[in-house]
């Protein structure tokens, strides 16, 4: 342990470490770090320094990106280890600017939880939860190679399984349904189709006609929700309650299952169940909800004013089945699977459509800054004990629910205890002349915020192109994406650019014969990569290419801090392109 916790202030006994790099079987280098009476004396002089193995480090941190996020166990600092390290139960939020390792630290602590926590966490496994799948499959190789296969990765919408999940939602939309409210909303929508019949239901029976009358399917809709605490539950006794009160409508007195039997086909005695008491999964629930307005208005009284309730309304699709949700529907369709509870066990319509919840002993949620109270409620409602890693950086946050701190993530969370907080301070990956550009938009974008200490000066400062004629914007990004390749050779080269912008930047890197990869969990495996501002957070690039900055801070919701995450992703060189006039903020 002292190995990795050791710092030249904090030696723990140490007085010598030395760290080999290898290729395969092939002894790279070799370097020492002294510690104690010897500290100061080694080539490095450094004296004291709270960097660990600086060497090693600088020649990871030098390599080049593979497309694939990498492990860091040879080159793991103090302020990292003790996060890696810290107790299992409760709350953990690790603060971290760009560059400071949050995201592979996260992974190691994984790692670290899981064999140090053996049992109980082998048995209750492992979340690993991610902004999205482009982020997913550069992270994903990470614990494999410390040995943890068994660590689940997954977006939000994976679990929700049985629904297909393709974007998301902008605007007032993302706003209304990321809200706490439609916790009340999705409630108020299933009691609205708990309700009495309009008229009186009647139905033939042999030689004579059974009745149920308003009140009476009222007392039984009533007697349902006292009893039941999830909707589906309820559908049984509903219906046997109408079966008995039509047999009691006879002065024959027939026996209830017998009426049961006869009568439960006919179309209006189906009507009335589905009317009383319908069987629900989540998805006909927001399908129907989401195509009426009358309905939405309904469920959104005195929680949504009609405007934000008219936001929501969408086309129906002719089957749900046919239906695609967004991101921002997740949450509550999760929702209403919790209040709706299963279907009965007759009307399932495949194996595990309505399997119970799965949970998890520990959760590690990445980019957390950006999720929605509702997002944070999925999460909370698959965590087993309320041990949580929360990883993130408020000034990174861009979403349609941007956190300004880490309290307002907090508070949507299962555990009360006190969480334990820990900051991330020492950039490692971003040269100190990019993360200094950075550092300006920063103190727009979140001016409490301090920007990362960068442990490397870097080859080039970042270079800033114009362009006269904006037709030319495309020929001057292929100009420029073939200079980055020649200069990092084989490392990556991304393209950051304004959702706007992707398909003309495409364009032009197609008709010039560069092979390039898409904003896809697949896209990192080329070296080129194009990638629009709102997919690109925690990637890292050896070289990236920022075009019209002006158009990410007018285009984006939080303009400049997606612009502060544009200036933050290349671990060598950075070049901003605008045929626009730069923001104010970089001309200082």
């Amino acid at each position: 342990e002292p190995f990795y916790r050791a710092t030249g202030r904090e030696p723990m006994g140490l007085r010598r470490r030395r760290h080999f790099a290898t290729r395969g079987r092939t002894l790279l280098s070799m370097e020492d770090e002294l510690f104690g009476e010897l500290d100061g004396l080694g080539p490095t002089g450094e004296g004291g320094g709270a960097i660990s193995g600086h060497g090693a480090l600088i020649a990871a941190l030098e390599s080049s990106r593979s497309g694939r996020l990498g492990d860091i166990v040879a080159t793991i600092q103090g302020e990292q280890d003790e996060i890696i390290r810290a107790p299992l139960p409760g709350v953990l939020v690790v603060q971290g600017g760009p560059g400071t390792g949050k995201t592979v630290v996260a992974l190691h602590r994984a790692a670290y939880l899981l064999y140090t926590h053996r049992f109980p966490l082998e048995g209750q496994g492992v979340l690993v939860v991610g902004p999205n799948r482009l982020f997913l499959g550069y992270i994903e190789q990470v614990l494999p190679s410390l040995g943890e296969a068994g660590v689940e990765l997954a977006v939000l919408a994976d679990l929700i399984p049985e629904q297909r999940v393709r974007g998301r939602d902008t605007g007032v939309v993302a706003r209304v349904k990321g809200d706490q409210r439609m916790i009340d909303v999705v409630r108020q929508a299933v009691r609205d189709r708990e309700r009495p019949l309009r008229r009186r239901l009647e139905v033939g029976y042999g030689l004579t006609v059974l009745r149920l009358s308003v009140d009476e399917s009222d007392r039984i809709v009533r007697e349902a929700r006292r009893r039941f605490r999830t909707h589906n539950a309820g559908r049984r006794f509903v219906e046997r309650s109408v079966f008995e009160a039509l047999a009691a409508s006879s002065r024959l007195g027939p026996d209830p299952d017998d009426v049961r039997r006869q009568v439960r086909g006919e179309v209006v005695v189906r009507e009335a169940l589905d009317w009383m008491w319908p069987a629900l999964t989540p998805a006909q629930l927001l399908h129907d909800l989401f195509g009426s307005r009358a309905l939405l208005r309904s469920a959104g009284r005195r929680r949504l004013d009609d405007g934000e309730a008219d936001a929501l309304v969408r086309a129906r699709s002719a089957s749900v089945d046919e239906v695609v949700w967004t991101t921002d529907d997740v949450p509550l369709l999760d929702e209403a699977r919790a209040v709706l509870g299963p279907l009965p066990r007759r009307r399932r319509s495949g194996a595990g459509a309505d399997d119970e919840v799965r949970t998890y002993g520990h959760i590690v949620v990445d980019e957390a800054q950006d999720l929605s109270p509702m997002q944070l409620r999925v999460l909370a409602r698959r965590s087993l004990s309320g041990s949580m890693t929360i990883v993130g950086d408020i000034a990174q946050a861009t979403g349609a629910w941007a956190h300004d701190d880490w309290d307002g993530v907090l508070e949507h969370l299962p555990d009360r205890r006190t969480p334990r907080r820990a900051e991330l301070t020492v950039g490692y990956r971003i040269p100190a002349a990019n993360m200094a550009l950075a550092a300006k938009v920063l103190a727009v974008a979140a001016p409490a915020l301090a920007a990362p200490s960068s442990v490397r000066e870097g080859e080039s400062a970042p270079r800033v192109e114009a362009v006269d004629d904006g037709h030319r914007l495309g020929a001057e990004v292929v100009r420029l994406v073939r200079e980055e390749c020649e200069a990092v050779g084989q490392g990556s080269v991304g393209i950051v650019c304004p959702a706007s912008l992707t398909h003309a930047v495409t364009d032009a890197l197609e008709a010039a014969g560069i092979e390039h990869g898409a904003a896809d969990r697949h896209g990192l495996e080329q070296q080129v990569t194009v990638v629009p501002v709102g997919l690109v957070k925690g990637l890292e690039l050896d070289a990236s290419i920022v075009v019209e900055p002006a158009a990410i801070v007018r285009e984006e919701p939080q303009g400049m801090r997606s612009l502060y995450v544009a200036l933050t992703r290349a671990t060598k060189r950075l070049s901003l392109l605008h045929a626009e006039p730069l923001p104010d903020v970089l001309l200082r």
